[in-house]
């Protein structure tokens, strides 16, 4: 039998270069952004002649540009310090991962000292040591905290990397915060507000002219020439408007097309988007249920659960085959999972709010209801096939 890997190595291919159609590839030209990119250029310029820059709070919905924009000008930021011998160092931590007051000093540490081992020291040991090494080099530290809306202690890690400066003597340490949802920093406490937010600029969703451009431009250096198809691209970016301007769902979408198109060693069609769609989609979201918190995990799986079962509203006649499920009812079946899996339930007020994070990220949607039902309730429908979500949230919570 001929060897698989050989097989696959030996076989004709579509893909020029797959990387750039990754949404996570930073090309050197970043389309209509040019504006946003030199305002963050502008904001940290001051670092490079030892002037402390102002903090910097980026935001805007998903696959907007906020983290390949930022990335771009930290390249050139590094380039220049290099180039004029300035002292700036730069940290990037994604904060979906390093999610803790703790674990952000303890990457900022090692980005100053890599020669040294921090693990095990407690947090203030973290941060004297972080202003010692600033101080020393008379450095300005720039730290991009990426998601910064998923760090637990935000508030406390705020007040005392923006508040450092006031003990220094000697260097800088500049914030560049960045997160999807636009009303995060109104959650913040009025003086990590002041601090983080000394500079703001808002990231807007791409429209369908400027997805297909993108994606025009990734497709000469992804693919052979000649094979996807100009209506493919149409179609894709279109998609892609649709879900808020998302470029990330664009990529993916063309990227996946062109995987099907492929196996097939055929030029990438419309049939091909089409048939992308439906599987981009369902990976997004699973990916997106694998890293919700655990309170909103178990509203969503409540919601499942009850859809599955058919909630109140369609027993009462209200909604015929409608899945749509009662606020009220959504609350008792969370407080039930919560004891079932030895979680503390939050009040009826948090689990609103989880509602509204769960339908901002579009996993469910909600609206008043209507006649025919006594006084005015919140009715919530799942956005996507119920045992899908049930299973994705299990393999959640059994990893």
């Amino acid at each position: 039998m001929q060897d698989i890997f050989e097989q696959e190595m030996s076989r004709p291919t579509i893909f020029k270069d797959r990387n750039v159609l990754s949404p996570h590839y930073i090309p050197d030209h970043l389309p209509y952004r040019d504006g946003e990119i030199t305002r963050i250029m502008k904001a940290i310029a001051p670092s490079l002649s030892q002037k402390r820059p102002n903090n910097i709070f980026v935001y805007g919905k998903t696959g907007t540009g906020k983290t390949s924009s930022t990335k771009h000008v930290l390249s050139r930021l590094g380039e220049a310090a290099q180039k004029y011998e300035a002292p700036v160092e730069q940290v990037y931590i994604n904060c979906r991962i390093h999610n803790t007051k703790y674990q952000v000093l303890l990457k900022c540490a090692e980005r100053l000292c890599p020669e040294e081992s921090f693990m095990g020291h407690p947090a203030t040991f973290l941060y004297e040591r972080l202003l010692k090494e600033v101080a020393k080099k008379a450095v300005t530290f720039i730290v991009v905290l990426d998601e910064i809306d998923k760090t637990k202690d935000l508030d406390e890690l705020m007040y005392s990397l923006t508040r450092s400066n006031d003990d220094l003597l000697q260097g800088h340490i500049a914030l560049i915060g960045i997160s999807n949802k636009i009303d995060f920093k109104e959650k913040l406490d009025p003086r990590s507000k002041s601090t983080l937010c000394q500079e703001e600029m808002v990231f807007a969703p791409y429209n369908a002219e400027q997805l297909q451009a993108i994606l025009k431009e990734r497709t000469v250096e992804g693919f052979k020439e000649g094979y996807v198809e100009d209506s493919a691209i149409a179609l894709a970016s279109a998609y892609a408007a649709q879900e808020s301007g998302d470029a990330r769902y664009a990529l993916k979408l063309l990227l996946k097309a062109g995987e099907i198109a492929d196996e097939q060693n055929k030029r990438v069609t419309d049939e091909d988007v089409k048939n992308a769609r439906n599987a981009v989609e369902e990976d997004i979201v699973l990916e997106l249920i694998q890293t919700l918190p655990d309170q909103q995990s178990i509203v969503l799986f409540s919601v499942a659960t009850l859809t599955e079962e058919g909630g109140k509203y369609q027993r009462l006649g209200g909604g015929g085959n409608d899945p749509a499920l009662f606020s009220g009812e959504v609350y008792q079946r969370y407080q039930t999972v919560c004891k079932q899996w030895h979680r503390n339930a939050r009040s009826a007020r948090w689990v609103r709010e989880y509602l509204n994070e769960l339908e901002m990220l579009g996993l469910i949607t909600t609206e008043l209801s209507g006649k025919g039902i006594r006084g005015q309730t919140r009715l919530i429908r799942l956005s996507f096939p119920a045992e899908k979500v049930l299973s994705a949230v299990q393999k959640r919570f059994a990893e």
